[in-house]
């Protein structure tokens, strides 16, 4: 069952400039920035009362979240929503039509399984606790 908001992705071209916004706006220590060199990817979460703000950085030139800012921007790219069982929400959204990127969960940048929407407008994710 969907529960909750896990967090808010935000995509940026640098994470450095954002969290340094993020930390004087809000009044709150820099937090740490992890890599995933891997995925090409560069991520740190902001705590804003318990639901997080995911900043996002694609070093590759052709990743979801690169070409999310080569066409829209900086800016909320993701919602991510908590579920208790990922791999029945995922059949249940499936039967309703709901596309998501790969047929079952996958392992995503903080270590968890989560599911990723194909949505052109915003993109949907679940993920475990």
């Amino acid at each position: 069952m969907i529960y909750g908001i896990s967090h808010v992705g935000v995509a940026v071209q640098d994470i450095e400039a954002a969290l340094k916004y993020f930390s004087r706006i809000l009044k709150i220590p820099m937090p740490e920035i992890h890599s995933a060199p891997e995925k090409k990817m560069r991520f740190a979460v902001i705590d804003v009362g318990g639901v997080g703000i995911e900043l996002l950085e694609d070093k590759s030139s052709d990743g979801r979240v690169a070409n999310f800012v080569k066409e829209k921007g900086e800016g909320i790219e993701h919602i991510c929503f908590l579920t208790d069982s990922i791999e029945k929400d995922m059949d249940e959204l499936k039967e309703r039509n709901f596309d998501f990127y790969s047929r079952g969960p996958v392992t995503g940048l903080r270590g968890k399984k989560i599911g990723f929407s194909k949505n052109e407008a915003l993109a949907f994710e679940l993920s475990e606790p």
